[in-house]
């Protein structure tokens, strides 16, 4: 069937990127959004666009009937559903067939067949495809998959058997965690999927992480573009992908090629699709899972191949053959994609909230972004702000030219993980095409490091707070004062520097060290002769500073009161902004220090609070379903009683 509306039924940069291929091949394009949404870049560059509800992803773009009621109002003759949100659901699928209305994606059949992961196991170890050794068969009492476990062996895998996005999965590493670790994955999978289905699988520790690419029409033509190496994860979530896979020669490409066509052709595949796979120390292969649709990482095969994947999709879905075969298909050079999120890698990757106050990407690699200066990033979706991809000739030369790109890319206003970012990719272990799924875990430590607070940086920031905006500028103490010591506060650690003017001169010192003239100017500050570019923004009394390619955040507490709290913190706070997802101790209920007390889910994330010392729960002070915003009380623990028992 032809169209020529096409509506997509996703959000941010996902929009935006099936947008300018469907512009291409000259289709309107309509955006639905939600309030959060409103005014966002990819709903203004629409040709129409329908508001579906609430910022809850549940009222808005998981609502099947909103969204076909948005294509019924807009003449939509076919949707693309983009990934996440819709893309892997049958029932959203049929739904539009039975509206007459074109699923850019699979069959409804084969969107089943891959649903649900253990019965996608099943069906492929009937096609002789191999999987990695556990469980997943249908009886799930608690006893059973205890002795399945044993059985399989420790470290494991729990995962979902309904889900996805790392969600509802756990690595157990003895017998006296699989309790815990079930009943943990169970109420996650349950929460987001609506299913408490799980299935085991034998941990392959420093495995590597590969999926393969495969396109495949309506006319029998099933061909693979090669594979993605997408081993670097944090939380079960990939964070940087390559292709072609350092770990893959010639030879093992086509062994997977053949896997992925063999399980694309057992279910009927037509469409975009993504055959996961791992792969042992051994160069053995075995299959996890299929992706039912486009996968975030795509834009390094379509670097790689020269194919667009969107386009392809778009001309399958309206009846089109695939315009080449497998031999037709070559790797030409190599890209590496990285996915900067707002979160703090130094808090466990918690999501961030935050205005975008200053936002710049680097020129000369793709960034695929959904933002732009002044976004407000919320705790409803997902937290990644873009993806910045570069290609090279060799490995090497696409890995240098992305870490100069991420370390031009500015995003002040909101914690991002762009410096975890370029630790990655500047690793040894990686700069070697070593890295395997245990990577970060690994090297966690080295790759989330604070860096020393440089004196120029300290020196910077003062600057930027003496002659920053007006309104900071006239309120600080050092403004008209010859000679003024100044305390900042950086990543916990405070530093005096103290600045003296001598007619148009300024000198600063850190603390007892030498002085230095400085001065500043436009986007760049002179430091002992020295210039240095800079990007500084103030937001919530936080002066946030780009500076050699790294960022700080800076407080001025020159006068502010010194606390001296208790270690021990009795009072449970939101470390950011999300919704009560589970409350796992009540009032009168003992907990020891660092137990799991509430869960806060955002960014399609759970974030477990846990307590700050031992005691008895006096008070829980939210509700599950409640929205919190970071700082807000969550329950209070009495001490006390733990000493008196």
């Amino acid at each position: 069937m032809r169209f020529e509306t096409l509506l997509i039924a996703n959000r941010g940069e996902i929009a935006l990127r099936v947008m300018r291929s469907a512009r291409r091949l000259g289709l309107r394009c309509v955006a639905v959004y939600s309030e959060a949404d409103r005014g966002a870049p990819y709903v203004r560059a629409a040709d129409a666009a329908v508001c579906i509800g609430p910022a809850s992803a549940a009222e808005s773009y998981l609502s099947i009937e909103r969204i076909l009621d948005a294509c019924r109002r807009t003449a939509a003759q076919a949707v693309h559903p983009g990934y996440g949100f819709l893309s892997e659901n049958p029932h959203f699928a049929r739904a539009c067939g039975e509206a007459g209305i074109v699923f850019v994606g699979p069959p409804v059949k084969a969107i089943i067949a891959m649903a649900n992961k253990s019965a996608a196991k099943r069906r492929m170890q009937a096609a002789g495809v191999t999987c990695i050794p556990g469980y997943s068969g249908e009886a799930q009492s608690d006893a059973r998959l205890a002795d399945e476990a044993q059985r399989i062996g420790y470290p494991l895998m729990i995962k979902a058997a309904d889900g996805g996005g790392g969600r509802g999965m756990r690595r157990v590493g003895c017998r006296d965690e699989f309790a815990a670790a079930l009943a943990s994955a169970r109420t996650e999978s349950e929460q987001a999927f609506g299913s408490c289905e799980v299935l085991l699988e034998r941990s392959l520790d420093g495995a590597r992480h590969v999926e393969v690419q495969v396109m495949a029409d309506a006319h029998g033509h099933v061909v693979h573009l090669g594979e993605r190496d997408c081993s670097v994860q944090r939380r079960h979530q990939k964070v940087i992908e390559e292709s072609p896979s350092p770990a893959v020669d010639a030879r093992l490409r086509a062994r997977l090629g053949e896997l992925a066509v063999t399980a694309a052709r057992a279910i009927g595949y037509v469409g975009a699709g993504t055959v996961e796979c791992l792969l042992d120390s051994s160069g053995e292969s075995y299959f996890m899972e299929m992706n039912t649709r486009l996968q975030v990482e795509h834009p390094v095969t379509e670097l790689a191949t020269g194919f667009d994947l969107v386009e392809l999709q778009l001309r399958i879905a309206q009846d089109e053959a695939l315009p080449f075969a497998q031999d037709d298909v070559e790797l030409r050079g190599h890209a590496i994609e990285a996915r900067l999120y707002a979160e703090d890698p130094a808090q466990g990757f918690l999501p961030q909230t935050g205005t975008l106050e200053r936002w710049r990407v680097a020129q000369g690699v793709r960034v695929d972004a959904g933002v732009e200066q002044g976004t407000r990033v919320t705790p409803y979706y997902d937290p990644m702000l873009a993806k910045i991809i570069a290609h090279g000739a060799t490995r090497d030369e696409a890995r240098t030219r992305l870490v100069a790109a991420l370390r031009d890319t500015c995003a002040l206003g909101v914690v991002t993980n762009r410096d975890f970012l370029i630790a990655c990719l500047t690793h040894p272990e990686f700069v070697a095409g070593k890295a395997g799924t245990g990577f970060i875990a690994a090297h966690r430590g080295a790759l989330i490091a604070a860096a020393p607070q440089e004196s120029d940086f300290l020196r910077a920031a003062l600057i930027c707070y003496i002659f920053g905006p007006r309104a900071v500028r006239g309120a600080h103490p050092a403004v008209g004062v010859l000679s003024q010591t100044i305390e900042l506060e950086c990543e916990g650690l405070r530093r005096s520097v103290r600045i003296r003017r001598e007619a148009a001169a300024l000198w600063i010192n850190i603390e007892s060290g030498e002085p230095m003239p400085a001065a500043i100017r436009d986007g760049e500050i002179e430091i002992g002769g020295v210039s240095v570019a800079v990007a500084h923004a103030f937001t919530g009394g936080i002066l946030w500073l780009q500076a050699g390619g790294a960022v700080r955040r800076f407080s001025d507490v020159t006068l502010a009161a010194r606390a001296s709290g208790a270690a021990g913190e009795p009072l449970l706070r939101s470390p950011l902004a999300g919704r009560v997802a589970a409350i796992l101790a009540g009032p009168g209920e003992a907990v020891k220090k660092g137990q799991s007390v509430v869960v806060i889910e955002s960014m399609k994330m759970e974030n477990h609070v846990a307590a700050g010392v031992s005691g008895v729960v006096s008070e829980i002070l939210v509700r599950v379903g409640m929205q919190v915003a970071p700082g807000a009380r969550l329950a209070v623990i009495d001490p006390q009683q733990a000493a008196q028992a």
